[in-house]
């Protein structure tokens, strides 16, 4: 089984080429830079993990795993501008510097790029693939929806949360690993089982980043944290404040909320920690990791076939950046 850093280096050689023609440059230049400052490629890689749990990895589990990067990509472009951000992993996005309308027509050619790579794929597997994956690019698109949607009222459970969270970052992450597990040859069992693994890992890692931007090192987090709390986004930890915050917790809490002082964050940090809210994340992580590595523990294939997902999981949730 592959290591993560070979798996990595073997999608970069894949994907590491011009993706769109040379004009119009005004909407294609953009497009490559965007692209050319990636992240992890964290999603790509479980596809190709997927295929590898089960079988040697495939041509079409890489043109698979090129549609979900460049479907991710789509999605934070136009993320970007729905949150009016103004950099995307430290370099400023692509509708602050060439304009709303180019960043629009750029994430829209970038989705149908990613069909382009779908449909070089063997005609066994494209069925089941495009079904998945049409599912889950209308998974994404309604968890936005529903994120923008809590920033207009008061209250949000934690239950509404979860859910939210779970179509907005978790099933992306387990449709890949599906995607790739379908080209390997798995069983339908094995592939629901993978998927479980796949979206409560989701929910674990959305724990950790909701953690870091509270509690996290500025230094190695890369931005300064409480940005969640500056803006008023409700977070597992500033749900689970609000419910089980008391008395002149509760009503600091809903002060530091409400105010626009420079000492909001720490206001809140304080509350946080009072409440024991950095503990309870911890644990709350911890439960949805145990529930990921059961349902990987439970796929019928060979013990040592899992170390990588195993490995993955653990950096995935253990990341202080």
């Amino acid at each position: 089984m592959s290591g993560i850093e070979t798996l990595q280096k073997s999608f970069e050689l894949y994907f590491n080429h011009r993706h769109f023609p040379l004009s119009p440059k005004t909407l294609y230049d953009p497009l490559e830079q965007f692209l050319s400052n990636s992240g992890k490629r964290i999603r790509p890689i479980l596809c190709l993990m997927g295929n590898e749990l089960f079988g040697e990895i495939h041509e079409d589990s890489y043109h698979i795993a090129a549609a979900i990067e460049l479907f991710h990509n789509f999605s934070l472009i136009h993320d970007d501008i729905m949150d009016e951000a103004p950099l995307r992993r430290g370099k400023p996005t692509i509708h602050a510097v060439h304009g709303e309308p180019t960043a629009l027509l750029g994430g829209d050619v970038m989705m149908v790029a990613a069909y382009d790579y779908i449909n070089k794929i063997d005609s066994r597997y494209i069925k089941d693939v495009l079904k998945l994956f049409n599912t889950t690019a209308k998974e994404v698109c309604e968890g936005q929806q529903l994120d923008m949607d809590f920033e207009k009222v008061d209250k949000v459970t934690m239950e509404e949360y979860l859910h939210m969270i779970s179509q907005k970052t978790s099933v992306l992450l387990a449709a890949s690993l599906q995607m790739g597990a379908i080209v390997g040859g798995s069983t339908l069992g094995n592939q629901d089982l993978l998927y479980s693994f796949g979206k409560n890992l989701g929910i674990a890692f959305q724990i950790q980043d909701d953690y870091l931007d509270a509690f996290g090192d500025p230094i190695k987090f890369g931005k300064q944290v409480g940005g969640d709390i500056k803006s008023n986004k409700k977070t597992f930890l500033m749900i689970h404040a609000l419910e089980t915050a008391k008395g002149d917790d509760l009503n600091e809490l809903n002060a530091a909320i409400g105010s626009t002082h420079e000492d909001k964050v720490e206001r809140v940090l304080a509350i946080f920690r009072s409440c024991g809210i950095d503990q309870w994340a911890k644990s709350l992580k911890e439960l949805y990791l145990n529930k990921a590595l059961s349902d990987l523990d439970n796929i019928a294939v060979s013990s040592n076939r899992k170390e990588s997902l195993r490995e993955l999981a653990y950096y995935l949730i253990s990341r202080d950046k």
